[in-house]
């Protein structure tokens, strides 16, 4: 069944296109910096915020009627698999991305679960088979259900964290079959609200083996997918304990499973987190863990994780910026974790939102390849940093200095000259190479 029939396939036709269904900057085809955009992005779907969200908040149901609406759970999901793969097609997106309740539903026990997970998984698989879509990333949902009301691999009821390893279980044989590049593990409810009832050293230390456990399995099953943890600071807990890019690196130095994971990162829990998205990939890159990338933005006047498409040009730009300089995403690609707005409740909406998203990435992406091509940055960096380059400072970076070696060149240097940073120019330039491409 076709759900989006008044929707053609969405084309490339450049900035002076006034066809609100085209794109304007993002060309599939077009080579920057040696790769195509596509290789650049590799945009993947996410199942939860396009097919199964409805619109709904706190104060009001959904707004969103769906074609793929049906009472009956299994009916719907079965829909909703046709639909994705539509859209898909249509939007030109290579890559699409689940937990395992967005595609099935729960049934009365894990065994119906299971069976339920097994139905779709085959639908899902002959899809791929036909379409040639491909998944970047599958994940457990281990934070909807009442049983996780304490967590999962952080509970407090030994009964809940047996389930939680079944259900890890299951998603990662459901990763293999679908051919998985990667495998996300959000700590939805991994935190406490308070220390009064918790002991967080338990906790963390179950965590980590419940997380060793997953590596243990994948392997046994020959799984292969890059393990990714996605950081956030809180909600729904007060204090989710993969705070920020740091903290989860350090969680995962500290119980030895620094090298079977990277960090999958969303700019909104970065906002959430008191950084800018691109403090957090630097943050990674330069440990060596940036592997993956939630793409969509939060409303800075919100103290909450809104999910809105990215469509700030500095955002995309700087975000691309950073992720060029480290040498792309590898096995990772840039997921649209972002749902339209409840009053954008029209199927077409779905559509414009994506095209917004990945244009404004295609447009950083550009901005960002003529930063780097006229090292723009690089020569203001190593402007600033040059005092390292010869004399004490070559001898502190080479590793000759000493305390003493310091405090004798202190004494005879008597002038200490400090430059401007030139932060309100350097901005400026960003902005004119981003309207310029």
């Amino acid at each position: 069944m076709a759900y989006f029939q008044n929707i053609g396939k969405i084309q490339y036709e450049g900035k002076g296109s006034d066809n609100p269904l085209a794109f304007k900057h993002y060309n599939p085809n077009e080579v920057v910096l040696g790769k195509t955009m596509e290789e650049h992005m590799r945009f993947a779907v996410a199942y939860w915020h396009t097919f199964t969200g409805a619109g709904s908040d706190p104060f009001g149901v959904g707004t969103a009627v769906r074609g793929w609406d049906y009472a009956d759970a299994m009916d719907q999901a079965k829909a909703r698999v046709e639909a994705n793969f539509e859209f898909l097609s249509k939007i030109g997106i290579p890559y699409y991305c689940f937990h395992d309740r967005d595609i099935a539903p729960e049934g009365a026990d894990l065994a119906e679960t299971n069976k339920n997970l097994d139905v779709i998984v085959d639908m899902l698989e002959e899809n791929m088979k036909a379409s040639g879509a491909k998944l970047l990333w599958n994940t457990a949902n281990m934070f909807t259900n009442p049983r996780f009301v304490h967590g999962a691999g952080t509970t407090c009821n030994a009964d809940v964290f047996a389930y939680a390893g079944a259900q890890l279980k299951k998603s990662l044989e459901v990763g293999k079959r679908l051919g998985a590049e990667n495998y996300v593990f959000w700590g939805g409810r991994e935190g406490y609200e308070t220390l009064l009832n918790t002991d967080m050293g338990f906790e963390l230390d179950n965590l980590a083996r419940l997380l060793h456990m997953g590596v243990a399995y994948a392997k046994e099953i020959g799984f292969g997918a890059q393990f990714l943890i996605e950081p956030k600071p809180k909600e729904p807990t007060k204090h989710q304990y993969d705070f920020d890019a740091a903290t989860t690196i350090a969680f995962l130095q500290k119980y030895n499973l620094k090298e079977y994971f990277k960090l999958n990162l969303e700019a909104n829990h970065a906002t959430l987190a008191g950084h800018t998205f691109e403090h957090e990939i630097r943050t990674a890159a330069i440990n060596g863990m940036l592997g993956s990338l939630d793409a969509n933005q939060g409303d800075l006047l919100l103290g909450w994780d809104t999910d809105e498409f990215p469509t700030d040009l500095v955002a995309t730009t700087l975000t691309m910026f950073e992720v060029l300089k480290a040498g792309g995403l590898g096995t990772g690609g840039v997921n649209f974790d972002a749902k339209v707005r409840r009053s954008s409740f029209e199927d077409a909406d779905l559509f414009l939102a994506h095209i917004a998203g990945m244009d404004s990435y295609a447009w950083g992406l550009k901005a960002a390849a003529k930063l780097i091509e006229e090292k723009i940055i690089d020569n203001i960096i190593d402007n600033r940093y040059r005092s390292f380059k010869d004399g004490i400072g070559a001898e502190i970076v080479a590793g000759r200095a000493t305390l003493q070696s310091l405090e004798q060149y202190a004494l005879q240097n008597n002038v200490i000259k400090n430059e401007s940073g030139r932060l309100e120019r350097i901005k400026l330039v960003l902005n004119e190479v981003i309207y310029s491409v």
